[in-house]
């Protein structure tokens, strides 16, 4: 049950910073949203490396702390990039069927979730999808056909962090989070160098993306908390559940209304879950 709460609450801060990452990328630059928001989320790691006073495990881990930092960044520019060409409800979940790649590693590493988890895992996944369908609109096949591509691309660095992740933080979790924000940052400041992006912002601007920083590396070592206490197949499913909360935000928040077949997605999406759970 521990390791559902923590897929969950990682979900949770994902679904967040998502949404909120989505919108400022729509009036900042894709550049400026991204290394701000990792800036923020590496110096809250370092503090707390720095207040526990351990020294870093074993290389082997560190390298594969810092390719789950530069596969989560490029997903992650790839599907903040998605959400201004594209529809959110339709990156969303788009970018979430990453989760299938570490349910695919996990079963080859031979791990093996039950009958009742594995329908919970695919009607959390099918869930998912239909929450975050959405009416058609006039000039829709093109702007879908930009988000797709988009969200596809997302969708395999999301899968190859969350692998590299899980891997990472076995010995150290919050070493394998400093690495690979640190490498994430080192490739964001490389791009800025080259592209010399507009950095400047208001403050509020600069306080949601704080937030976002703050949310984006606590879901990140959620997840890594889920997925050693439990199975990573099933951690990588439970916190890819956040296009959820995407559209309970965008209904609340933009007044986006919800259709009959999002409420249904939604209730698969619990019934998914609680069948994870008893499994």
């Amino acid at each position: 049950m521990l390791a559902v709460a923590l897929g969950l609450a990682s979900s949770l801060c994902w679904g967040v910073s998502d949404f909120l990452g989505g919108l400022k990328s729509r009036s900042l630059q894709l550049l400026s949203v991204l290394l701000l928001s990792q800036l923020v989320g590496l110096s809250l790691v370092a503090v707390l490396i720095g207040l526990r006073g351990e020294g870093p495990p074993p290389g082997g881990d560190l390298a594969l702390g810092a390719l789950a930092g530069v596969s989560g960044v490029l997903g992650l520019a790839a599907f903040y990039r998605g959400l201004v060409t594209g529809a959110m409800t339709l990156v969303a979940p788009i970018a979430a069927t990453g989760a299938a790649i570490p349910v695919a590693a996990g079963l080859i590493a031979g791990e093996r979730p039950g009958a009742v988890q594995l329908g919970g895992v695919a009607l959390a996944i099918g869930g998912v999808t239909a929450a975050s369908r959405e009416p058609g609109e006039e000039g829709a096949p093109a702007r879908m056909a930009a988000g797709v591509g988009l969200a596809l691309m997302a969708a395999v660095g999301f899968g190859a962090f969350f692998v590299a992740l899980d891997h990472a933080s076995e010995d150290d979790l919050f070493w394998a989070l400093l690495v690979a924000r640190g490498a994430s940052v080192s490739l964001l400041l490389v791009a800025a160098a080259a592209l010399r992006p507009r950095l400047a912002m208001g403050r509020s601007d600069a306080a949601t993306l704080m937030l976002v920083g703050v949310l984006d590396v606590s879901a990140n070592g959620l997840f890594a908390a889920a997925a050693n206490e439990g199975l990573v197949s099933l951690a990588a499913v439970l916190s890819s559940l956040y296009p959820v909360v995407t559209v309970a935000l965008a209904r609340m928040v933009l007044g986006e209304r919800v259709l009959p077949v999002q409420r249904a997605g939604i209730a698969a999406v619990l019934a998914g879950v609680a069948l994870i759970s008893a499994g």
